[in-house]
């Protein structure tokens, strides 16, 4: 693998704003990020590393790259974890006000966003996972006009008041789950690439 390659990380996803948050934070580290839009397994399971594990290796068997594959949920403490690793699919079936009509009269709205990275290449025997988390609080109504999915009801337990929606990207990155899960990928890729020689 030439050394222009290893600087690059093949994301695939087809969501533009995860894709612009996973291109920000690899940027720190000096990796170029490149959107790979592909048709990737991603199977209904009960936990998200599961999900992602997957997804990464089918990904990367079908386009011999190395991939990472994100997967994220919002885990509310009142509702028993859910949505959980069915977020996205709640998000398009209810929606941000069907959570919140769960949640109305529910004073505990604490809950947390978990992210799983999951890095695979072609030759490896399985892929490496990588996890993030925030904790916070479930919004009385949507805020913000930043983010995507659930970021406009989710208050992270941080120096500010804001839903992850009313923060500019820069600073949501600051707190994030997804970003925390890619900067420990990136710092163990970084570190990888310099120790040995990498062939993918």
């Amino acid at each position: 693998m030439s050394n222009v390659l290893r600087k690059v990380v093949f994301l695939v996803t087809g969501n533009v704003n995860k894709f612009n948050e996973a291109r920000s934070v690899l940027k720190e580290f000096g990796f170029s990020c490149v959107m790979l839009n592909m048709d990737a397994m991603e199977i209904q399971a009960d936990n998200l590393e599961s999900i992602a594990k997957i997804s990464a290796i089918d990904a990367g068997e079908k386009s011999a790259l190395p991939v990472i594959v994100e997967d994220a949920g919002l885990f509310i403490d009142a509702l028993n974890g859910f949505p959980g690793p069915y977020s996205s699919y709640v998000f398009r079936t209810i929606g941000i006000k069907g959570i919140l009509k769960l949640m109305e009269n529910v004073e505990e709205r604490n809950a947390a966003f978990h992210a799983v990275v999951a890095f695979y290449s072609p030759n490896a025997k399985s892929p490496r996972c990588f996890h993030g988390k925030v904790r916070g609080k479930i919004a009385r109504q949507p805020r913000g006009i930043h983010g995507f999915g659930f970021d406009p009801i989710f208050l992270p337990f941080t120096n500010t008041s804001k839903t992850f929606a009313e923060l500019p990207p820069p600073q949501k990155n600051k707190y994030s789950h997804r970003a925390k899960a890619l900067r420990k990928f990136a710092r163990w890729y970084r570190k990888h690439l310099e120790l040995v020689k990498f062939e993918l």
